[in-house]
């Protein structure tokens, strides 16, 4: 049996639109063009439901042949989610007070799907986790509320089943999957304690030792938690609003790793500089980092939080794991060229490089073989419209919007793991009549009066770093962690010290006077030595962070000033020796 076709859902000022996936992206023939404006789309997690609400009222069709399931007179809805099991629809709208209700009115209402009745009305004046969250067979559900955390079982919202009580929970993520059910909670640090992140198992919530892991960090005024998919790690970005030491505009950000079998690390990046994005790969066995300064890197880790492979460094600022987890792609787009690096993960080997510009979303078809790239308003209000690609690099469809209307948003439909199997990776570029937009080598520009004689070889502003295999033997080198380096740094500084010392020619020691007192002044000198030279070696390397970019700080450029005193120390103890 052939697997189904993805559907393509539009939302634009010219109304929504549901399109037949890749190659023939045509109009799907079951559901007709709604021309009125939509606030927001969305499918059911499976991808058999697909709904809308127009302003008017809240829509809900079968995806496979357009009919209809339900429909709600919500016509301030600003927000659509189902259910797993699509047994609840959850509608929001913006919280609002009238003279009739000066509380408000009850703006998260929760309906029963096939019925249309209402199961419970809720307060959620914030947008930010405005959806409970459900465990994949919805036996637990949960949102915050008031810095705590509420949950409920099997869909009865009247009856809150459990509750978090901890000091401000300020964020929370609930382990996809089914039971038993974790949750990563994210409390905030105040009057100079550390936040923190901790993992619980439902139903055990309280008591010192009910958490599975615990990591409290410095330098966090926002947190993102991210589980894998087999619920057995969550990586925690923590970011700060200002960047204290003056180096980014963007504030300060790390990365922490939390396991629930209680192992908890410090992912250490080699590059200073922001994180730009984290993706998790669908095998939940490692995940992509990419982080520092243009142009930025990215590397993928193991659960270990060792360096497996690195992609060297380049223009982009966000991964994509295809479905399946075999192919990932590196893109640079918001204020960057739209660049895509389309690597074989398996391989470690680059399938193609196509380009983007102006692009505003990304996300891959469930099918692990197009991807869609769109330019939506409000990000872009000029050149609207999307392409969709085979990952080689070609173009199959292409959509631009008419001169005076927008495109506001574009979804793939879900559907359940396994339903498109993975297939083996292709290198050709797959046939199109649009073609490939593989970008071009760039040239260094010439002034015409320049352009008849030989090339001269450019100074470049960064240093471009290749890829490389870090896994351990492949090089022939065993990867090493940012502390075990500076070990060896520092074993392999005495080593050198030492055979030094052993190639200079030893004084003639005189038998007559050598007694116990005299060697004392000259042991002496000799640490003093030891110690100048450690110095020097220490204010050489400030030299070199210096030189790749890192902004020092004041006590570390003072340390650098003194290295012509220290120099002439050090010749005038080596003439006393």
């Amino acid at each position: 049996m052939a697997p189904p076709v993805p559907l393509l859902a539009v939302r634009g000022s010219d109304g929504t639109s549901l399109l037949s996936g890749p190659p023939q992206c045509e109009q799907h023939a079951a559901f007709t063009r709604d021309s009125q404006l939509s606030r927001c789309v969305t499918f059911s997690r499976d991808g058999t439901l697909f709904g809308w609400c127009n302003g008017h009222s809240v829509s809900v069709v079968r995806s496979s042949d357009g009919l209809i399931v339900s429909t709600f007179d919500l016509p301030k809805t600003a927000l659509l989610e189902f259910s797993p099991l699509n047994t609840v629809l959850v509608t929001w709208q913006p919280y609002s007070k009238s003279q009739d209700s000066p509380q408000g009115e009850a703006n998260l209402q929760l309906w029963e799907l096939q019925s249309g009745q209402l199961i419970k009305a809720l307060y959620q004046k914030k947008v930010d986790s405005w959806c409970p969250s459900w465990s994949e067979d919805e036996k637990i559900s949960v949102r915050s509320v008031n810095n705590e955390l509420h949950f409920y079982e099997n869909n009865d919202f009247n009856t809150i089943a459990n509750k978090l009580h901890m000091q401000k929970v300020s964020d929370f993520a609930l382990s996809p999957g089914g039971q038993p059910s974790k949750v990563a909670v994210y409390v905030p640090g105040s009057k100079g304690a550390p936040s923190f992140v901790r993992l619980y198992q439902y139903p055990v919530l309280g008591g010192p030792t009910a958490a599975l892991a615990n990591k409290s960090f410095f330098k966090a005024d926002r947190v993102t938690m991210q589980w894998n998919k087999k619920a057995s790690a969550v990586v925690v970005t923590a970011s700060t609003e200002v960047d204290k030491t003056g180096a980014s505009y963007y504030g300060e950000q790390t990365l922490h790793y939390v396991a629930v079998n209680g192992e908890t690390a410090l992912v250490q990046l080699p590059k200073n500089g922001p994180i730009y994005d984290v993706a998790w790969s669908p095998n939940s066995a490692e995940f992509c980092v990419v982080y520092g300064f243009m142009p930025a890197k990215a590397t993928i880790f193991n659960l270990k939080c060792d360096p497996i492979f690195d992609f060297g460094t380049g223009p982009r600022n966000a991964a994509y794991y295809s479905p399946q987890g075999h192919i990932l792609v590196l893109a640079g787009f918001g204020n960057l060229r739209g660049q895509m690096e389309v690597w074989d993960v398996k391989k470690y080997k680059q399938v193609s490089k196509p380009q983007a510009p102006d692009a505003t979303h990304f996300s891959w078809s469930p099918d692990g073989e197009h991807v869609v790239t769109a330019t939506c308003s409000p990000r872009l209000r000029v050149s609207n419209g999307y392409k969709i690609w085979h990952y080689t690099g070609s173009v199959l469809h292409k959509w631009d919007v008419a001169v005076g209307s927008e495109l506001w948003e574009v979804r793939w439909q879900p559907f359940p793991d396994g339903t498109f199997p993975e297939r083996a990776i292709r290198y050709q570029a797959a046939p199109s009549e649009l073609g490939t937009t593989q970008a071009p080598p760039t040239q260094v520009y010439r002034p015409p009066a320049l352009r008849h004689l030989p090339a001269m070889p450019s100074a470049k502003l960064h240093e471009e770093e290749p890829p490389q295999n870090m896994r351990p033997g492949v090089s022939g080198e065993k990867s090493l962690s940012k502390s075990a380096l500076k070990n060896q740094r520092k074993r392999e500084a005495k080593k050198a010290a030492k055979q030094e010392s052993k190639s200079e020619p030893e004084p003639p020691s005189d038998p007559v006077t050598n007694s116990q007192s005299e060697p004392t002044g000259d042991l002496e000198t000799d640490k003093k030595i030891k110690n100048l030279k450690k110095k020097l070696k220490a204010i050489e390397e400030l030299k070199e962070q210096q030189a790749s970019g890192k902004v020092l700080q004041k006590n570390q450029l003072d340390k650098i000033q003194k290295e012509d005193q220290l120099l002439k120390e050090l010749e005038e103890l080596q003439i006393e020796q």
